[in-house]
């Protein structure tokens, strides 16, 4: 039995289109609020650790503060979205923004290693920490959300959406980290300057929480409560138990999406800079282009696997994401005139990593569906998320073409998931198929 929620045409209602914008507005502020962290990577291993201590050893002792933030996620995810699950979308994905901006809020505040020794260090990780449990309910949350909103055909394009947004807090981080380079002297930035990212982060964070309160709960949770379908045992031993090979191909897909994420868009500025010595103004203009794209392939991808079908897209987009990567770093050794164009060639085509969350929502039934994304997503995330800026760092200085070389590795796996995953369409919800082209 399937149910009709609305009309036959695909062109996106006024209510889907107020409710797409601000999940995804507020997913772009809270994604500013974890990520602004990695484009002061290089003050803050200057600010927060000995001054005794190499370049080199403060970097990856600062990479290692911002991976403890994956670590934490799958706490955060699982207990969100075992509420989630029980209790309805809304509430976990309001509660998440709460959760991030207070912290964020906070390293703004905290004082230097000069001032306060081996505590600085300590209460950054903390807060790291905390920002990590509240990162962990929003992506997977966000995507539950727009997707139980969407109607079928156009789900690809709702969580393309909130993609989009949630880059959208990337470039957010790289525009003002811009703004900073080019308004203040490094000197300047470390003197003080390098607080108000994290300061305009927690602003950000209070302005998403107020945003929140205008989103309706999501249709396929109102049906499930008035049935009375939510699941009546422990949401993630369901999911575990029932879908595991669901939980599998979604957890490797992830490892492709934080491959992307973190080395290509977050990590390749500061490895630019150290690999080949490009000036770091001129690195933080390629990458703005290259998020700037990233916003824009998102939306593009999500809305062609509404149009063909997923299995005629993956191949050529992840494909592309592979041999852009390596155009980028060959460039930057080669052809540095060229590095902006070639950032947004890499930027666009990391958009493919899109199709993990379509992959994912698709893969879990409603009553566990939040509980089968969130603990896919938070584990391979703390598992590889975490692992990769200290990996990535680590054989970037044996070899520069190490991070492309670790994209082309993830992103073959991430093909072979896709190309094994199933779906499934269970009777008394509005099911969430994949369109032509699967099976």
């Amino acid at each position: 039995m399937q149910t009709s929620y609305a009309p036959s045409s695909t062109s996106l209602t006024f209510k889907e289109v107020r409710t797409l914008a601000l999940a995804s507005l507020g997913g772009a502020l809270e994604f500013y609020d974890f990520v602004i962290f990695v484009f002061f990577t290089e003050v803050i291993a200057k600010l927060f650790f000995p001054a005794g201590l190499s370049d080199w050893i403060r970097e990856t002792q600062a990479f290692g503060v911002f991976a403890t933030g994956y670590l934490a996620r799958p706490l955060g995810g699982i207990v969100m979205a075992h509420f989630g699950d029980i209790h309805g979308r809304k509430r976990m994905f309001t509660l998440s923004v709460l959760l991030m901006a207070i912290p964020t809020l906070s390293i703004g505040c905290l004082p230097t290693y000069r001032s306060a020794g081996l505590a600085a260090p300590l209460l950054l990780l903390a807060l790291r920490i905390m920002q990590g449990i509240a990162i962990g309910g929003e992506a997977p949350g966000g995507w539950v959300f727009v997707a139980e909103h969407a109607r079928r055909q156009r789900v690809g394009i709702a969580v393309g959406m909130l993609t989009g947004g949630l880059s959208f807090g990337i470039l957010l981080g790289s525009l003002v980290a811009l703004g900073l380079n080019v308004k203040f002297s490094q000197a300047e930035i470390e003197s003080g300057y390098w607080r108000i990212p994290f300061l305009i982060g927690g602003v950000f964070g209070f302005l998403a929480m107020f945003l929140r309160r205008w989103l309706d709960e999501t249709p396929v949770f109102e049906e499930m409560r008035m049935r009375s379908a939510a699941s009546r045992e422990l949401p993630l031993r369901v999911a575990l138990r029932n879908h595991r090979r669901a939980v599998i191909t979604s957890v490797i897909s992830t490892w492709m999406l934080t491959a992307g994420i973190v080395v290509v868009i977050l990590m390749t500025p500061v490895l630019l800079q150290k690999l080949f010595g490009l000036a770091p103004r001129e690195i933080l203009m390629a990458n703005l282009a290259g998020t700037a794209a990233l916003c824009l392939s998102t939306v593009t991808i999500g809305a062609a696997t509404d149009r063909f079908g997923i299995r005629r897209v993956f191949i050529p987009a992840l494909t592309l994401m592979i041999a852009a990567t390596y155009a980028l770093y060959l460039g930057a050794e080669r052809m540095p005139f060229a590095l902006l164009p070639l950032y947004a060639l890499a930027g666009f085509a990391v958009g493919g990593v899109v199709l993990t969350p379509i992959l994912m929502v698709r893969s879990f039934p409603a009553q566990v569906r939040f509980t089968g994304v969130s603990f896919s997503y938070n584990i391979a995330y703390a598992l590889f998320g975490g692992l990769t800026p200290l990996v990535v760092s680590s054989l970037a200085r044996a070899n520069p073409l190490s991070p492309a070389h670790y994209i082309a590795g993830v992103t073959v796996l991430g093909i072979v998931a896709i190309s094994m995953a199933t779906t499934r369409q269970p009777s008394g919800e509005r099911d969430i198929p994949f369109t032509r082209g699967l099976s």
